[in-house]
């Protein structure tokens, strides 16, 4: 940064107790009060620069001490000692730090050439408009120096003229940029990459006020000059200066002082973000919107603002990993590690959105591709959340139920969600788990993942008598396309076989050896028949169980039935347990085959 140096004399203030003067063989004639601090000065080299102090000491003789208070110089009694030693011809050095503080005290004090040719305001004036103004980061320290003087800066045009510079230096195409500047991202060095690059500028500005950096942003925006993802990167540097992570928030959301005096202050920040953010889909990435959702509740923003969050994320939630969704829960009374309620909020928005822009959409596809790519991903992050020991089953299915049938093409994912849970769930109860399971499809499982299941022993038993239902529905669909016998089909080639009979004990006594082979041949293909019709009274029993979900009423129809069975064709067994397991060996058999 430059600086301007003034004076050529040695410093010779010093302080006794709360007294500031210098050193000098002349007796004091000019007593001056600011604040705390009490100047014991001389007239003659004061008066003849500052118009203030002629004005206040016209009525006062030359030998005469005067006695002043100027407790509303703006800047202080720093400001004012530093226009003091202009006055002395002491040694000063003025650079973008102290600048407005000595520009509005010497003004202040009247330090204008009108007074004295070469005055203090003139050479501050010189060097403001040669000096800083050309500069980069000389106007952002002197703009961030104008919030501790913001009307007199506002007036004197420093605020005005500052901006100008920084917002004429920023649409600059970036070849074209020689000064210095800060730019710390991962992975960048300026030895490596030679060229400029475009978001240069985000960092210095971050450090500015909010008000004045909104001052700039809206500047910039209303040229039309640079992307909307430029602007968007901005705020998102300016976010992540100032304000604090989810995991600060929580571990200090139980300090009063910083809840009053911080809150208010990042609220503001908050929501003047938001605003700023370009309407064009795309300016901002969705995790980092997901980041100001999060914060924003625990800040408490206006409804407004909460609502165009959810709806800014909403249009790209698509585009979202599961690490952009993975924001601990602020919520005071939500046990949950995880916020699944900000997530299902996004989710819902984004339903309604698909909706009403689906029907009428000239490529469906997309659309498609968009609810699919959403199912996925929250499968994918039920999965996480499952992991977390406070997670309530009804928060869990609300949100996986709040996905459409259409998102997902299969419910693998899901199902591998719902066995994380059940693990890290050991202590869950049986309605707990029924109702846990009673969001999957049975049907919509692949073969693979079907027959893990079957084989899980977390899944309640209504559940696996479902799986291999499917398993042995699916099985003997397979079957029959090998052209075997339908159940209408065997009960046709029962009346078939019966009058077979007939014919064949009819020729038994007339007819060749030949017609006893073909007997023999029938029998055979009865007792074939027999056995297919076995293993779907067995499948059917399995259904009634699916069907009544009673496991007492199942084991008494299968009791029933066996004993009919047995009274027709000899011995069963009546154990429904056995049953399952010896239905879940010819499934394991059916899926090696």
């Amino acid at each position: 940064m430059k600086f301007m140096k003034l004076g050529t004399k040695a410093d010779t203030f010093y302080t006794e107790q709360a007294t500031r003067t210098l050193i000098s063989e002349i007796a004091a004639d000019l007593v001056i009060q600011i604040n705390d601090i009490t100047y014991l000065l001389h007239k003659f080299p004061l008066l003849p620069k500052c118009g203030l102090l002629q004005r206040l000491c016209y009525d006062s003789s030359d030998s005469e001490s005067v006695s002043l208070e100027l407790h509303d110089i703006p800047g202080g009694e720093e400001a004012f000692e530093l226009c003091a030693k202009f006055c002395y011809g002491i040694a000063i050095n003025i650079s973008a730090h102290n600048f407005v503080s000595a520009l509005c005290a010497a003004k202040f004090l009247r330090m204008n050439d009108s007074i004295e040719k070469g005055n203090f305001v003139g050479k501050l004036e010189s060097f403001f408009n040669s000096c800083i103004l050309e500069g980069w980061k000389d106007s952002i320290a002197t703009l961030q120096t104008t919030a501790t003087l913001p009307e007199w800066s506002e007036n004197l045009g420093i605020v005005r003229k500052c901006i100008d510079s920084i917002i004429e230096k920023i649409l600059t195409p970036p070849p074209q940029v020689k000064w210095s500047y800060t730019y710390t991202r991962p992975g960048y060095t300026k030895k490596q990459h030679h060229s400029v690059p475009k978001d240069w500028w985000t960092e210095d500005v971050s450090d500015l006020d909010i008000d004045l950096f909104r001052c700039i942003i809206m500047a910039i925006r209303s040229t039309y000059v640079l992307p909307p993802q430029l602007i968007g990167e901005a705020l998102h540097v300016y976010a992540c200066r100032w304000l604090p992570g989810i995991t600060k928030l929580k571990s200090s959301g139980s300090s009063v002082s910083q809840t009053e005096e911080s809150k208010e202050k990042n609220r503001k920040i908050l929501e003047t973000i938001v605003s700023m953010i370009p309407a064009d889909r795309g300016s901002v990435s969705v995790g980092f919107l997901f980041r100001l959702l999060s914060i924003s509740i625990h800040l408490g923003v206006s409804s407004v603002t909460k609502t165009e969050l959810i709806r800014r994320a909403s249009l790209q939630f698509e585009e979202a990993t599961v690490s952009d969704l993975l924001y601990p829960s602020t919520s005071s009374s939500d046990q949950n590690y995880y916020d699944t309620e900000l997530v299902q909020a996004v989710l819902e928005t984004f339903l309604k959105l698909w909706k009403r822009m689906s029907p009428g959409a000239v490529d469906s596809s997309y659309f498609l591709r968009s609810i699919r790519n959403v199912g996925k991903l929250i499968d994918s992050y039920l999965q996480v959340v499952a992991r977390d020991d406070n997670m309530q089953v009804s928060k869990f299915v609300s949100l996986a139920e709040t996905v459409p049938s259409i998102a997902r093409e299969d419910h693998d994912d899901l199902y591998q969600a719902i066995n994380i849970y059940l693990k890290m769930h050991p202590e869950l109860s049986k309605a707990d788990k029924k109702r846990l399971c009673g969001i999957l499809d049975c049907q919509r499982l692949s073969p693979e993942v079907r027959g893990h299941a079957v084989k899980n022993e977390l899944l309640p038993l209504r559940t696996v008598v479902q799986l291999l239902y499917f398993e042995q529905d699916k099985g003997s669909k397979a079957t029959s396309s090998h052209k075997l016998p339908k159940p209408h089909e065997i009960l046709m080639g029962a009346k078939d076989r019966a009058a077979t009979t007939r014919d064949t004990q009819s020729k038994h006594s007339l007819g060749p050896a030949k017609d006893e082979f073909n007997g023999e041949e029938i029998r055979e293909r009865d007792q074939q028949k027999t056995k297919r019709s076995d293993g779907k009274l067995a499948l059917n029993l399995e259904k009634k169980m699916v069907i009544r979900g009673d496991i007492a009423e199942t084991q008494s129809e299968k009791g029933r039935v066996v004993r009919d069975e047995s009274s027709s064709s000899g011995k069963v067994n009546m154990d429904p347990k056995k049953m399952i397991r010896r239905a879940r060996s010819k499934s394991e058999h059916g899926v090696k085959k």
